[in-house]
């Protein structure tokens, strides 16, 4: 018996409430009948996927297939979405794909753009990190995408948005931010240093030799946020970043790290609506978005 997509969403409804009742009022099953998925999928595998029978504690095999399970259920439903939206579009189907700090500045002007000009058409938003981008792209689940950094992908035009520098960010109320003189590397580089994801598109030796030993690293963007504000960790970040966080955090630059972040406009060059994918990217480029940014 194969695995099916379903097995699979049970399986990690129960594992994420830890017990069969619950999950079986979200799935709108009964509860012999998720028990029996859960008995098939670990009859298919020949291992358990629970430590005991009351499905609160996976087991060794149960936490891989929990994460990979995860991944295609919400790949499947993304999917599934996109297929009953291109199915809708009568009117046309633009989707674009973003990193976070870029897309608060892009999504709210494309959207009344391409709406306004074209009635009727479905726009799908959706933003991620510059890896998932890049996969949506090469895996035609997005027609438009934005990321940073430049990455060669066959069939997609990447064109460059804008620069903007890297700098300091932490609470208003930190030494750093406070004394006269701009920080240094060295005055950022320590144990209280969050390194980031952003943080391997910086070139600048001292940087990488520096921040190399960084203790702690955060992937999550309002984690590390989080992190920051409550004065006790720095880090290191694109000033475009920056301006969509809290007041209580705060951006400057840094004296001898010159390095910037590039961000590049990425075009699918067979859209199922090229004409509006051609459309909703001259008006990102031409639209004045990027203007006022540094670099």
């Amino acid at each position: 018996m194969a695995l099916k997509i379903e097995m699979l969403r049970t399986f990690c409804t129960v594992a994420q409430t830890g017990n069969l009742s619950e999950a079986a009022n979200r799935l709108g099953r009964t509860q012999s009948a998720v028990s029996m998925t859960l008995k098939q999928m670990e009859e298919h595998l020949g291992k358990k996927l629970f430590e005991g029978e009351r499905k609160n504690q996976l087991s060794p095999l149960g936490e891989q297939v929990f994460d990979l399970a995860q991944k295609q259920v919400r790949q499947f439903d993304q999917t599934v979405q996109s297929i009953e939206m291109a199915a809708e579009a009568l009117h046309g189907l633009i989707r674009i794909v973003s990193v976070p700090s870029v897309a608060a500045l892009v999504f709210p002007p494309v959207l009344e753009h391409m709406t306004a000009r074209y009635p009727g058409i479905k726009v799908e938003l959706r933003d991620t990190d510059t890896q998932q981008v890049l996969d949506a792209l090469a895996e035609g689940k997005a027609d438009i995408g934005i990321a940073s950094g430049y990455h060669p992908l066959n069939g997609v035009k990447a064109v460059p948005l804008f620069e903007d520098r890297f700098g300091l960010v932490c609470s208003t109320g930190h030494p750093l931010m406070q004394q006269a003189g701009p920080p240094v590397i060295a005055d950022i580089i320590g144990p209280a240093f969050v390194r980031n994801a952003l943080c391997g598109l910086i070139r600048n030796a001292h940087f990488v030799e520096a921040s190399g030993t960084a203790d702690v690293t955060i992937h999550n963007t309002h984690s590390l946020i989080t992190m920051v504000r409550t004065g006790k960790w720095v880090t290191v970040l694109p000033e475009t970043v920056a301006r969509f966080m809290p007041d209580s955090t705060a951006f400057r630059p840094i004296a001898d790290l010159p390095d910037k972040r590039e961000v590049y406009l990425y075009q699918r060059e067979r859209s199922r609506f090229a004409a509006l994918t051609e459309d909703c990217c001259a008006f990102i480029r031409s639209s004045g978005l990027f203007s006022n940014l540094a670099g």
